[in-house]
C-alpha cells in the first residue's frame, strides 16, 4: 500500500535540467463530498505513463484525507470500499441551471445522499446498495435512518454502523460531493442511459424522453437523486412506489454507466480533465495510496458490476415515520461481501 511511483520532478544525475512546471495554488479543501466518489479515482488509469506519472503525483497529493484507521476493521479476503455520496451543495454555482432542484430544499449539505459497498475480489467487483431510510442503531445516537450516522459522526460513525449492523468489514473509504459528481460526468461529455419512456421528477428536476439518452452533469444529478420517479407509459403518468428502493436501482445502473464510460474513454485529455474536474471534491481514509487508487482503478475501469441492495421490509415507528428494517433473507446477500 505503501509503494508510491517516483516523484516526476526528480531529477537523475547527470540528466539536463527541466524547466520546473508552474504550480498553481492548491484550492482550499471542503469538508463535505458527493455521489459515487470511486469515479474521481478511476480517472487515473489509462493515460499516457509520462502524463500519469505527473499529474497522478501532484493531484493525489492534494486529495483531502481522513484518519479513519481506528474504525476500519477490513475485509478477510478481499477488499471493500465504503462509496459514499453528500448532498453538499459547496462550490455550486447558484445561478446552474437545475439549480432550483438542487438549492430547493434549503438543506446546508451535511448527508449522505448515496451509500454503497464496492468490493473487489481480484477481477470480480460487486456493489452492494445501502438505503439511506434503512433503520438501524448507531453507536451513542440510537435507532434512526442509517444516514444519521454521518450527520451525528462523520466517516467514522457511519463506518462503525456499516461494519456493526450489516458485519461487513471496510478497507477503505471514498467520499465526493454534488460538485465532484457535476464535475465528472460532464468532463466525460455526458453518460448515456436508455429510457424505456419518458420520465419527469418535478422535485429532482428530471425530464427526459424515451430511448438512450445522453446526459450532462445537472440532467444526471437529477436522474440518481430522484425519489418520485416518473414514467410515461401510453400517455399514462406512473409514478415509481418505491421511492428509495428505486432511486437506488437507478444509482446502481448509472454507476455502471460511468464504469463504462471510463472504459470507453481513450483520449488523455478527457480523462485529464476528469480528473481535474473532482480532485478538489473527494476525500479518503488516509492509509489509501495512489498505488491503491490505481489499482481499484485498473479493475473497474469499463467493468460490469455484479448489484445487489441490501434486502429489507417496511416499517412505520411510533413516531409515524416511513423506514425500513434489515429483512431475515438478508444473511444470503449480504454474505459475499462479509467474506
Amino acid at each position: 500500500m505503501s509503494d508510491l511511483p517516483p516523484d516526476p520532478r526528480s531529477l537523475q544525475v547527470g540528466a539536463p535540467k527541466a524547466t520546473p512546471p508552474v504550480v498553481e495554488p492548491a484550492r482550499p479543501r471542503r469538508r463535505r463530498r458527493w455521489p459515487w466518489a470511486v469515479a474521481a479515482l478511476l480517472v487515473i488509469v489509462g493515460l499516457p505513463t509520462s502524463v500519469l506519472a505527473t499529474v497522478s503525483w501532484s493531484t493525489w497529493s492534494d486529495v483531502e484525507r481522513v484518519d479513519l484507521s481506528r474504525v476500519l476493521t477490513g475485509s478477510p479476503t478481499a477488499t471493500n470500499y465504503l462509496v459514499v455520496g453528500t448532498d453538499s451543495r459547496a462550490g455550486i454555482d447558484p445561478g446552474i441551471e437545475n439549480a432550483a432542484a438542487i438549492f430547493g430544499d434549503g438543506v446546508a449539505g451535511e448527508r449522505t445522499d448515496t451509500v454503497a459497498v464496492l468490493r473487489i475480489d481480484g477481477g470480480d467487483v460487486s456493489l452492494l446498495a445501502i438505503p439511506r431510510d434503512l433503520y438501524v442503531a448507531i453507536d451513542g445516537s440510537g435507532t434512526r435512518r442509517i444516514n444519521a450516522a454521518y450527520v451525528f459522526g462523520g466517516p467514522e460513525l457511519l463506518i462503525d454502523t456499516v461494519q456493526r449492523q450489516l458485519g461487513i468489514g471496510i478497507d477503505h473509504y471514498l467520499e465526493v460531493d454534488i460538485a465532484g459528481f457535476l464535475g465528472l460526468v460532464d468532463a466525460l461529455g455526458g453518460v448515456t442511459i436508455d429510457f424505456p419512456y419518458p420520465a419527469t421528477d418535478n422535485r429532482s428536476g428530471l425530464n427526459v424522453g424515451s430511448g438512450p439518452q445522453l446526459l450532462d452533469g445537472n440532467t444526471a444529478l437529477a436522474f440518481v437523486r430522484s425519489r418520485h420517479y416518473t414514467e410515461f407509459r401510453d400517455g399514462v403518468a406512473v409514478t415509481d412506489p418505491t421511492s428509495d428502493l428505486g432511486r437506488v436501482q437507478r444509482q446502481q445502473q448509472f454507476m455502471g454507466s460511468i464504469f463504462a464510460a471510463l472504459g470507453e474513454t481513450k483520449n488523455p485529455i478527457v480523462l485529464l480533465d476528469a480528473l481535474r474536474a473532482v480532485s478538489a471534491n473527494v476525500r479518503v481514509d488516509d492509509q489509501m495510496s495512489l498505488r491503491d487508487a490505481a489499482g481499484l482503478g485498473l479493475v473497474v475501469r469499463g467493468s460490469s458490476p455484479q448489484t445487489a441492495t441490501v434486502p429489507t421490509s417496511r416499517y412505520i415507528t411510533p413516531n409515524g415515520a416511513d423506514v425500513l428494517l434489515i429483512a431475515p433473507e438478508a444473511d444470503q446477500v449480504l454474505a459475499p461481501f462479509r467474506r
